[in-house]
């Protein structure tokens, strides 16, 4: 039988104990919670929206999201002959949105004073029948700033599908985000419908129009909450989106073509305090509803990893 806590037992911080890793000029803090990215700065000056000093994640800054990431339409997919119901934790669009570690308890593996990793058992449920163990590496370099690593193992009996992304908002500086130019290279974009955000197809970005950001150009009052592929990329294969602010800070993320995906979100909110505070920028390694069409889901066999990684640096 259980004891009761004691009244005067400390209470227990919602997004567990926050961790803090540094090098050079960055500063980042990780929560244990999943494993929330909480905050970055680059010679003092945040790159990242924070969260509120207490109570859960909002609007998932931050997070990591897996294993799938973006919505599933009704939150029901079928894998392998298999139909499959995850609960719809976005209401009022009927979706399964996210994924489902964001909130979950992770551990630490390792801590040093520039790196943090954290792992998490994702066990079956009803919503995903399948056990991953997750492994986030959180680490930040005097130069190339914050990479964040991601591995995925199946440690269940039966293939699994997965997907992971980043949720970060990013902030090019003090000025407002209608100021802000982004540059970034963008192929094709996902058309959606207006009421759930669902696919309805694939279109080429026209030279010239309204997701032309190739040569950089300023935001304005755009609202922007779509899916891209067929990105830009250095020789390397890395894809890289970049902010500047009026004043000449910025702040840019790169991923490599293992995230062949990207979402941007102009964080419009109907809140004043949230609206459009930063931009979310979130390299995927498969589309939004990829549960439902099977575009780029990757098959964990049992045993089998899977690694992503993506950056953030200032200037």
């Amino acid at each position: 039988m259980s004891t009761p806590a004691s009244p005067s037992a400390a209470p227990v911080p919602v997004r567990g104990t926050v961790h803090e890793i540094a090098a050079g000029d960055y500063r980042a803090e990780i929560a244990e919670v999943g494993a929330i990215l909480e905050s970055l700065t680059y010679q003092g000056r945040d790159l990242l929206v924070r969260n509120p000093p207490t109570g859960p994640m909002q609007f998932y800054r931050g997070a990591v999201v897996a294993p799938w990431p973006n919505r599933i339409g009704d939150g029901l997919y079928t894998w392998d002959g298999q139909e499959i119901q995850a609960a719809l934790n976005e209401p009022e669009r009927r979706n399964a949105l996210h994924g489902l570690v964001c909130f979950l308890p992770f551990t630490v593996a390792a801590e040093a004073a520039d790196a943090l990793e954290l792992r998490v058992l994702l066990p079956a449920s009803p919503g995903y029948p399948f056990s991953l163990e997750l492994a986030v590496e959180h680490r930040v370099d005097a130069a190339a700033g914050l990479t964040t690593t991601v591995t995925a193992r199946n440690v269940g009996a039966e293939d699994a599908p997965y997907g992971v992304c980043p949720h970060p908002y990013l902030v090019a500086g003090p000025e407002p985000l209608d100021t802000w130019t982004l540059q970034t290279g963008l192929g094709t974009v996902v058309t959606v419908t207006p009421d759930r955000l669902l696919p309805t197809g694939i279109k080429r970005v026209d030279e010239g129009g309204e997701f032309d950001f190739r040569a950089g150009r300023v935001i304005g009052d755009q609202q922007i909450d779509h899916a891209f592929t067929d990105l830009e990329r250095d020789p390397d294969g890395v894809a890289r989106i970049r902010l500047t602010a009026p004043g000449g800070t910025g702040v840019e993320m790169s991923a490599d073509a293992r995230c062949s995906w990207l979402q941007l979100h102009t964080a419009d909110r109907p809140e004043p305090e949230a609206n459009r505070k930063g931009l979310a920028v979130e390299p995927m390694t498969c589309p939004p509803d990829a549960f439902r069409s099977g575009t780029d889901v990757i098959r964990l066999a049992p045993g089998a990893a899977h690694e992503a990684a993506w950056s953030i640096r200032g200037f």
